[in-house]
């Protein structure tokens, strides 16, 4: 069995604007983990909360910036400082398990090829209002049942070997906002021949209040639009996380059902091929709901189906948005980064040391 004294060494790296409660929630987690990391990285991107000053209490090497210049910049502001090995990016309103950091260290020891890794959210999410718990187990299962081998990076709780990051020039920067700054970085990782892992065992609390409005905004205007352009942009394959066929194909049988409820206000013939639209959405989306009616219920399931449902309606309808915005010339995503490092030679680098 390895030696936990063998293991490389971990450097934590926290963007945070603000960061509250939640904040000093995620510094707590990390000082009770059963391993402590080399070092924590906070980089207080132009808090206004004394969010630095808590982090000073804990003990963590703080970067201030004046004015927020958004995750991907901050990440990078940590990474440039670290000294680990691997750098460990988590966000601040996230809570360490005792042996998320501990796990984390052995895939790099056990796994030379392995490069990069992601985790998940738990199945406990911190909020305890309906819209959280229904956002963060929708992303636990979603995680938990895609394949280990990931065609992106997750900033909320993503580790990488640092000579790596390096090598592909980190987050693009020009994501100024949280966006998909962490899934382009993994998309660069994957076309250098990087090896990325999803560790369904590597998990984090989130702590995050979701609110209606707040959510769907994100989803458009964050995730569905730019993530659509992005893989228009690299022509990248939609078979991971979010995108497997199965996903693609509830988007196409939401507007099918409400295309045909529309017509069957005229064409009452129409409401069956609604009813079997909406059957088809049932049945795709079946090992979901059961999840969701193991962990909290018949009600609580109930509601999260309709949300399920009308996240699938505008997601695609962004997608629609984006590919319009492609083929106009109108896309909003940076340009591509130039190509890093190729995987081999940056191993056989490694392997020199």
């Amino acid at each position: 069995m390895a030696s936990l004294s063998d293991q490389p060494k971990v450097s934590i790296v926290i963007p945070v604007y603000n960061g509250g409660e939640s904040f000093r929630r995620c510094l707590t987690s990390i000082t009770a983990s059963n391993q402590q990391p080399f070092e924590v990285i906070v980089v207080a991107d132009g808090d206004t909360d004394g969010s630095w000053h808590v982090a000073e209490t804990f003990g963590a090497h703080v970067i201030r910036v004046a004015r927020s210049e958004g995750p991907a910049a901050a990440r990078n502001r940590g990474a440039a400082v670290a000294q680990g090995d691997i750098i460990f990016f988590v966000d601040a309103d996230v809570t360490l398990h005792p042996t998320t950091l501990e796990r984390v260290g052995l895939v790099f020891q056990q796994k030379a090829d392995v490069d990069a890794l992601i985790g998940s959210y738990d199945d406990a999410p911190g909020a305890r209002n309906f819209l959280s718990q229904y956002r963060n187990l929708l992303h636990h299962y979603t995680h938990q049942i895609s394949s280990t081998e990931a065609s992106t990076f997750w900033g909320a709780c993503g580790a990488i070997r640092r000579s790596v990051f390096e090598a592909v020039g980190g987050f693009d920067a020009r994501y100024s906002k949280p966006c998909i700054e962490d899934i382009e970085l993994g998309y660069r990782l994957k076309r250098a021949g990087y090896r990325i892992r999803l560790c369904k065992s590597i998990q984090v609390k989130h702590l995050k209040r979701w609110q209606p409005v707040q959510m769907i905004k994100t989803d458009i205007f964050c995730r569905a639009l730019p993530w659509t352009e992005l893989l228009l942009r690299d022509r990248q394959p939609m078979n991971d996380l979010n995108l497997q066929v199965n996903n693609r194909l509830s988007v196409i049988f939401s507007f099918l059902s409400l295309f045909t409820m529309l017509i069957a206000w005229v064409q009452p013939w129409a409401l069956g091929l609604s009813m079997a639209s909406l059957l088809g959405l049932f049945a795709l989306n079946f090992g979901i709901y059961t999840f969701f009616y193991r962990q909290r219920g018949a009600w609580f399931t109930s509601q999260a189906m309709a949300w399920h449902w009308l996240f699938y309606f505008y997601s695609g309808a962004a997608y629609g948005l984006g590919l319009a915005r492609h083929f106009l010339g109108t896309t909003q995503i940076p340009a591509p980064l130039p190509q890093p490092v190729v995987a081999n030679q940056q191993r056989r680098l490694v392997s020199t040391r």
